[in-house]
């Protein structure tokens, strides 16, 4: 009886202090997770733009103009990037190109007065530094830049890491991990508590070895990654709290979606190796398609899923990939109205597919992608108009030989009318984000996940009871801060082809995170779309790791993006 009374006694001391810890931390999590993203967001908005100058146009007036990108445009219009007031120069009229090894080429773009470079006329040519180039009969220099000047941008320029420390964020997203495994360890069972901290220790120490591993190729900037690694720990405390059994799985992806990370990083170091990808990417993405509708297992309602004897996977994730490489090009390529014919083609075979797979959720990500490149590509609001023209009456078709679809959107606006129905789980999900409240009720004390998809559909309402509305807000806004730095970097871009990469690559990321969240809350039809970084998905992992490798080669900072060479130490030494 002593013996009962005692285990009863140490029972109760620890599920005081578990309430007592939880009720704590229900507060610090929040502040904690604030605190990391405005970090990250102080690096990754508020860094000075500063135009990089790669070399000087010399005009006949004796002025040097400054060629601020790899790829610019020459003209009059006020879009070009080097414009030249000139009557005899077209609007449009060359393309001016540097490469990854240093040297540079001219093209024509349909211009009236047509180029010559020395004297001899040509529709492209290879440029040396002092080579004449006359557009339309007016002659200019290509001129380098000197070491001097070279060595005061360089010192100009913001250093990814210097003002906010990589280092202190990513301490503080580790303590917040190691007070989230502990809660979880408080709330799950005896026999999940190993899967509980080999998980979380294996997060740790995968993304200091990132951050080291970068750190030696002299990279020193990590604040997207953070971001990345801050709504993977959410990821993974869904996993614990909903299926403990899955965190070994969600571990590996994780792992994969860093290697496909590194390898797209790698792919897009050199230019000319990233365009040649581009072809093999498009070929692999109707590829896996093709084999979706051959090998497609379906899945609530939609046959977007291949299985592989124990392993099943959603090559709809991986074609995200390939559609942007298909999508991104550089400056010259963009001036043809050929390679947008053949991009709008490749979008509408892409989303063709998905639609006989029944996969809408996958194929409005892609379609609203598609026009946010076509526009990039053509500035064209008349190819965009087209588009959308086309795109609305495939819908109808849709609605009208796949009931499935109709059936989702009959739904949409009406769930607590049909809330034992077709409105289960979105009613559900709505009652669960009130329980929660603003701070939730603890990690791994929530009742949704006994709902279907309440770690994949429907993750939004499931970190609001359980952490709290407030940090469900804070993880869509840190998409929306990876948005956000993409758009302040564009201008600054150096190649179309990482800028379209970028734009195209966070455009998929805002897509998912808005249809997860607005589906979950019944603003939009629930569609089936995973919120990225958070939702459990091993392909999804791997995807959203692939995108984020485009937004960290739009990064202009200093030793921050994938996007240039940095020259080796002994040359650094030398200068």
């Amino acid at each position: 009886m002593q013996a009962i009374t005692a285990w009863l006694q140490t029972a109760a001391a620890k599920l005081q202090f578990a309430s007592v810890y939880s009720a704590i931390l229900r507060y610090v999590f929040p502040a904690l997770a604030l605190i990391i993203l405005c970090r990250c967001g102080r690096s990754l908005l508020f860094f000075k733009k500063e135009p990089e100058i790669w070399a000087w146009l010399a005009a006949p007036t004796g002025d040097r103009i400054p060629v601020t990108h790899w790829e610019n445009l020459l003209g009059r219009g006020k879009n070009c990037d080097v414009m030249l007031e000139y009557p005899t120069i077209s609007r449009s009229h060359a393309v001016l190109t540097r490469y990854d090894d240093g040297s540079w080429s001219i093209s024509d773009v349909g211009s009236k007065g047509g180029i010559c470079v020395n004297g001899k006329e040509t529709a492209m040519s290879p440029l040396s530094f002092g080579d004449v180039i006359s557009l339309g009969g007016v002659e200019f220099a290509l001129v380098p830049i000197t070491k001097e000047q070279e060595a005061i941008q360089a010192a100009a320029r913001t250093r990814a890491g210097r003002e906010v420390k990589p280092s202190l964020t990513l301490l503080l997203l580790t303590l917040f991990q190691l007070l989230s495994a502990v809660q979880l360890l408080l709330a799950v069972g005896a026999q999940d508590a190993p899967s509980v901290m080999l998980a979380f220790a294996a997060l740790i120490v995968i993304e200091w070895a990132l951050f080291f591993g970068l750190k030696l190729v002299r990279r020193s900037g990590f604040d997207v990654e953070t971001v990345a690694f801050f709504l993977t720990t959410m990821g993974v405390s869904v996993i614990a709290s909903s299926d403990p059994s899955e965190l070994k799985k969600e571990i590996f992806a994780i792992l994969a979606g860093i290697l496909v990370f590194l390898i797209i990083g790698w792919s897009l170091r050199d230019l000319e190796r990233a365009k040649k990808i581009r072809y093999l990417a498009a070929a692999a993405g109707i590829g896996l398609l093709l084999l979706n509708l051959v090998f497609g297992v379906e899945k609530y309602g939609a046959r977007n899923w291949v299985q592989l004897g124990p392993v099943s996977f959603q090559p709809s994730e991986l074609v995200k990939l390939c559609f942007i490489f298909a999508g991104a090009s550089t400056l010259d390529r963009l001036m043809t109205k050929r390679n947008l014919i053949l991009f709008i083609a490749y979008s509408a075979a892409i989303c063709g597919c998905l639609a006989l797979l029944s996969d809408f959720g996958t194929a409005i990500i892609f379609f609203i992608t598609f026009l946010v490149i076509a526009f990039l590509r053509s500035g064209d609001f008349a190819t965009i108009a087209l588009a959308c023209a086309g795109t609305g009456f495939a819908g109808v078709l849709a609605l009208k030989f796949k009931p499935y679809i109709k059936k989702r959107f009959s739904a949409w606006g009406h769930v607590w009318e049909n809330a034992l129905t077709t409105g289960y789980q979105q009613t559900r999900a709505m009652m669960c984000i009130a329980s929660g409240g603003l701070f939730g009720l603890g990690a791994g004390h929530g009742w949704l996940k006994y709902v279907a998809a309440s770690d994949t559909d429907l993750v939004f309402a499931f970190v609001s009871e359980e952490w709290g509305l407030i940090m469900a807000v804070l993880m869509v806004l840190a998409v929306v801060l990876l948005a956000a730095f993409v758009i302040r970097s564009a201008p600054l871009g150096r190649s179309s082809f990482y800028t379209i990469g970028a734009c195209a690559a966070v455009t998929i990321l805002m897509t998912q995170t808005l249809l997860n969240f607005f589906g979950t809350v019944d603003f939009l039809p629930l569609t089936g779309v995973t919120f990225p970084f958070v939702s459990n998905g091993g392909s999804s992992m791997l995807s959203v790791w692939g995108l984020l490798a485009f937004v960290k080669a739009a990064d202009t900072r200093q030793n921050a993006s994938f996007a240039i060479k940095l020259p080796s130490r002994k040359e650094a030494r030398s200068e």
